[in-house]
């Protein structure tokens, strides 16, 4: 479990809900970063996981993951599911 994983389980607030973003941010940079110097197979994810380097392809798959999700989601919108969405974003294809 990375250190994303482990602290989406916590994000539970605005504060927790930016932080989580400012290290999802901080982990694109990284393997933008790590990519350069050894870049991973074109059919896989990259270095850290990502499956969507682009914005559009990001979205899209947090887009897709939600829409799957949605029965899982809850009615009452929450600052982990906000943050779930974003993850999905990363890892989904």
């Amino acid at each position: 479990m990375n250190q994303l994983d482990q602290y989406i389980e916590r994000v539970d607030s605005k504060e927790t809900f930016l932080t989580f973003v400012s290290m999802l941010r901080d982990d694109w940079e990284a393997e933008r970063r790590e990519e350069k110097v050894n870049p991973s197979s074109p059919y896989s994810s990259g270095a850290r996981g990502w499956e969507n380097s682009t914005i559009g392809d990001f979205l899209d798959a947090a887009h897709a993951w939600a829409d799957a999700s949605k029965e899982k989601l809850p009615d009452a919108p929450n600052w982990k599911m906000f943050a779930e969405i974003l993850y999905a974003g990363k890892i989904y294809e």
